[in-house]
């Protein structure tokens, strides 16, 4: 299998506009998709082959790919099989000449965004990339935000992540010192470092990006008689791991008592 080349293994480069990568052993395709798309404004880049693409690392910004299903060396399915297992995301448009519904049913349940077939309008082909670009574009937005939370939450110390978990249960700050053996004053002070270190006001449920381990015991345990936490958290007891959860708008106020 080939390997693909990633934009970040390169030095940073100023930010790039939106961009469409065009896959097509037919260069009349290629060219003609390139003027259409340039003519709204996006960058292009052409490929006659998976290796052309495979050599070449993608700009860092949001795009799309809009590749043929009949491809030398290799179809377009098997294609996207591929970039997905090497972690490229972007969303996928398909063109074909010879489009059955089994394959447009794998396509999509790949992931693929559309499947439009030769020849088509060059609204459907506009509109198509258009979608899949915004799509690209959430993808990132929400994965630079969780990026952004991992960051503050690999700078707690284990017994912060511990104390944390515990308010995420719903446990009152005297409840949480004495389930591990520390002053209410204390908690009171990691708790403190944990808003501050991850910038909250209050303290949300959803503090890390699913699925994120936090190793505790003893949120394991109390599992199992609160309610509340299960209905947030996946929870492995006998390992003593705690799913976290995933994005959630709730909030816990700190609560004293």
């Amino acid at each position: 299998m080939i390997s693909y080349t990633h934009q970040k293994d390169l030095p940073a480069k100023s930010p790039m506009k939106s961009f469409v990568v065009i896959v097509d052993d037919d260069r009349t395709v290629r060219e003609g998709l390139d003027s259409l798309l340039r003519s709204i404004g996006l960058e292009t880049r052409l490929f006659g082959s998976p290796a052309e693409l495979f050599k070449t690392p993608m700009p860092d910004a949001p795009g799309c790919i809009v590749l043929d299903v009949r491809l030398p060396g290799v179809s377009g399915l098997d294609l996207q099989g591929q970039l997905m297992k090497q972690g490229v995301h972007l969303p996928i448009i398909f063109m074909t000449g010879h489009g059955d519904i089994p394959m447009t049913v794998r396509a999509m349940k790949a992931g693929a965004v559309d499947f439009l077939s030769k020849p088509f309008r060059d609204q459907d082909m506009l509109d198509a990339v258009m979608a899949a670009i915004e799509r690209d574009a959430q993808r990132r937005a929400e994965a630079a935000a969780k990026d952004g939370v991992r960051a503050q939450y690999d700078t707690l110390t284990p017994r912060e992540r511990e104390v944390m978990g515990h308010v995420a249960a719903g446990l009152m700050n005297k409840q949480i010192a004495g389930m591990i053996g520390l002053s209410e004053i204390t908690v009171k002070i990691h708790r403190g470092n944990v808003m501050r270190k991850m910038n909250v006001r209050t303290l949300p449920i959803r503090l890390l990006p699913t699925p994120t381990i936090c190793r505790s015991s003893a949120l394991a345990q109390i599992s199992a008689c609160h309610p509340r936490i299960t209905a947030y958290c996946g929870v492995k007891a006998d390992k003593g791991a705690c799913l976290m959860p995933q994005a959630s708008t709730e909030t816990l106020h700190e609560r004293q008592e």
